[in-house]
């Protein structure tokens, strides 16, 4: 089977659970290379594991994917020409190769049972050889065959590999990589059940969907040369390969939830942008061949090679993902922010936020976003502008309430707010400055509590800010609240 090698690449993950960063980094190289080239990108479903397909997974993999922008071409919800894009509607086709190489000689039923299977690799083992197919029933008798199929044994499919000589993968990432055909078993290409195994059903899904390039992950490296012979028994034209580096952990173990790696949906519910996500991943094994950390999708795109994949594993880092997100929470447009933090405005109970109108809340995220890593804590540290009726930080009211004359003092400073002409940043500033010089008190004798009266904490943006944000009433209000909270000496507030 001969195609144009224009490019065209496909990411077909197992939906058997949610997708994870190793998943969704081979996604986004296979879109940026793709983008990068003119070409198209393929999403297919390999779903034939039965047993484990979970329709949740599904649509877990599919709303990542779109949260991150990773816009497909082709695939199991838009269709295309090389469909159905899911493995379980392609049943037919693969029995059909299938039945093509048995017909020519090049593959072959295996009888053998499970049990007979699990005996045998566990002799190899206690021989200290590695556990292979022996081959037993590749020169069975037609006769012989007759005899088991009579019984009415339903054999398995395997491929005949040849017992000599090697087989050379051109990996555009590694170089030439040779693997041993006498390391090579023959091996099951269709399951008993008519089902396909991996190393069959990939290679007819990318021959006929034109794929030109296929670029997974590292781990599918051994699994490539069982699929050259596929591709060679079929007479299909060979794509490029290209295997991207794993993943460790920064202790160079195998990476796990223990070090902070998770799946897309379980980041997105944490409170991570997607542009930063996918700005991270990116770094994960390629190197842009400059110290610039942070890039758009477009700019990823314009940059983007195979060439610049390392061939070592790259080092997950969770706090370094996190400082990429508190980055784009200040370098993307309020228009955006507000757009993503509205869900968790909700989720924190606050879904009257839009009420206070757009200005208002652009207003406060942009007050808020410098000290946030994500967009809950961007909505924690935003919620005292759009509710009354916040608790006091029990350690500020320690250090600050629980002081002699503290209720007189800020009864003072609402007196101050109230008799000024305008309540702008500058002006509140101006007069709290002259009422601390009046008073000969340390700055913060009054700055301190006044914070923790307007905003229940001890901590956050510039109090002056603050105070012309929420503007002369809403300030005057919370001043008189925490006078009288502290009257009543501690008296926890509704």
């Amino acid at each position: 089977m001969q195609f144009s090698l224009s490019v065209r690449v496909r990411f077909a993950p197992s939906p058997t659970g949610s997708l994870h960063i190793g998943g969704a980094r081979t996604a986004l190289f296979n879109f940026l290379f793709a983008r990068s080239r003119g070409g198209q990108f393929v999403l297919r479903l390999e779903d034939t594991d039965f047993e484990r397909h979970q329709v949740e997974a599904e649509t877990n993999i599919l709303n990542s994917l779109r949260w991150l922008g990773l816009e497909w071409d082709e695939g199991p919800d838009c269709g295309g020409p090389y469909g159905p894009y899911r493995q379980s509607q392609r049943l037919e086709l693969y029995q059909r190769e299938a039945k093509r190489l048995l017909e020519a000689g090049l593959a072959y039923p295996c009888y053998c049972t499970p049990e007979v299977l699990a005996a045998e690799r566990e002799k190899m083992r206690r021989e200290g050889k590695v556990p292979r197919y022996t081959g037993r029933c590749r020169e069975l008798s037609p006769q012989e065959r007759a005899e088991w199929e009579s019984r009415g044994v339903k054999p398995a499919l395997r491929l005949k590999v040849p017992a000599e000589g090697s087989i050379v993968v051109r990996d555009l990432i590694r170089g030439e990589v040779v693997f041993d055909c006498a390391t090579l078993d023959d091996f099951v290409i269709m399951k008993s059940s008519g089902v396909p195994t991996y190393n069959f059903a990939c290679v007819v899904d990318d021959a006929q969907m034109r794929i030109s390039h296929v670029i997974r992950a590292e781990e599918h490296l051994s699994n490539t040369p069982k699929q050259i012979l596929v591709y060679r028994a079929l007479g299909y034209e060979l794509p490029a390969f290209a295997h991207v580096p794993m993943i460790l952990a920064p202790d160079r173990s195998k990476l796990s939830k223990r070090h902070g790696a998770t799946g897309v949906e379980e980041f997105r519910t944490q409170g991570l942008v997607p542009e930063a996500l996918l700005n991270y991943l990116a770094l994960l094994g390629w190197s842009p061949g400059s110290e610039q950390e942070i890039f758009s999708k477009e700019d990823l795109i314009a940059r983007f090679s195979l060439e610049a994949v390392s061939k070592h594993a790259a080092v997950y880092d969770v706090q370094k993902l996190f400082w990429f997100n508190s980055q784009y929470l200040n370098l993307l447009p309020l228009e955006r922010l507000y757009e993503l933090a509205i869900p968790f405005f909700r989720q924190a109970g606050l879904d009257q936020v839009e009420k206070w109108g757009r200005d208002y809340v652009f207003q406060v995220l942009a007050t808020v976003r410098s000290r946030a890593r994500t967009l809950v804590e961007l909505v924690d540290m935003s919620s005292y502008f759009f509710r009354d009726d916040f608790a006091y930080d029990p350690q500020g009211v320690a250090k600050f309430f629980l002081r002699p004359g503290v209720a007189e003092l800020l009864r003072e400073g609402k007196a101050v707010l109230a008799s000024l002409p305008s309540f702008g940043e500058a002006e509140v500033e101006a007069a709290y400055r002259e009422l601390i010089k009046r008073k000969g008190i340390k700055g913060g004798d009054l700055i301190h509590p006044t914070r923790l009266a307007l905003t229940g904490r001890t901590v956050g943006p510039g109090l002056f800010e603050i105070m012309a944000l929420l503007g002369r009433e809403r300030c005057l209000e919370r001043l008189e609240r925490a006078a009288a909270w502290i009257e009543r000496s501690g008296e926890l507030p509704v």
